[in-house]
């Protein structure tokens, strides 16, 4: 078995990955360094959402987290997944499951580069109706999801998806 780096799709994977990574790290930057928060911390930009200065030290939800001096495992894991992702989009043929996998590979990255630069993810979105809010989050993690659901919905809806003989 060899270890294929590129396959038809690749290039599609690459760009999405590329794009979700300038979007995310470029929003954080402008952020961070564009808004005057206040000294509470919160932006309200719309009855239902605010820009918020948050910094998650675990993954999703903040669960499992490790603190800033943790950086390192969770940005192992995030390059980890990146590094399997892209195996994976080196043998797709389908070029929504390829846009799917750049956007979680693009993820990935963006919040490892955040790990290794910050010791923690930024967060910053912080969506909220009839007193219930969402967790915190950023545009990897948005990429993510999206990802997620591309993939789910090739393999029940696209080509990717396989019909009984």
């Amino acid at each position: 078995m060899s270890l294929r780096l590129a396959g038809p799709h690749t290039l599609t994977g690459a760009l999405f990955a590329l794009a979700a990574l300038a979007i995310d790290q470029g929003s954080k930057l402008a952020v961070l360094h564009g808004v005057d928060f206040g000294p509470d911390g919160i932006v309200k930009v719309a009855p239902f959402l605010d820009i918020v200065w948050a910094w998650n030290t675990g993954i999703s939800y903040g669960l499992f987290s490790l603190g800033a001096e943790g950086w390192w495992v969770l940005g192992g894991v995030k390059l980890a997944a990146a590094v399997l992702f892209w195996f994976w989009l080196a043998r797709t043929d389908n070029r929504l499951e390829a846009a799917a996998l750049g956007l979680l590979i693009g993820g990935a990255l963006g919040n490892a580069i955040d790990r290794a630069a910050y010791g923690a993810v930024f967060d910053f979105v912080s969506l909220h109706a009839f007193g219930f809010y969402w967790y915190v989050f950023n545009l990897s993690d948005v990429a993510i999801v999206a990802g997620v659901g591309l993939l789910l919905y090739a393999s029940f809806f696209g080509s990717a998806a396989k019909s009984p003989p």
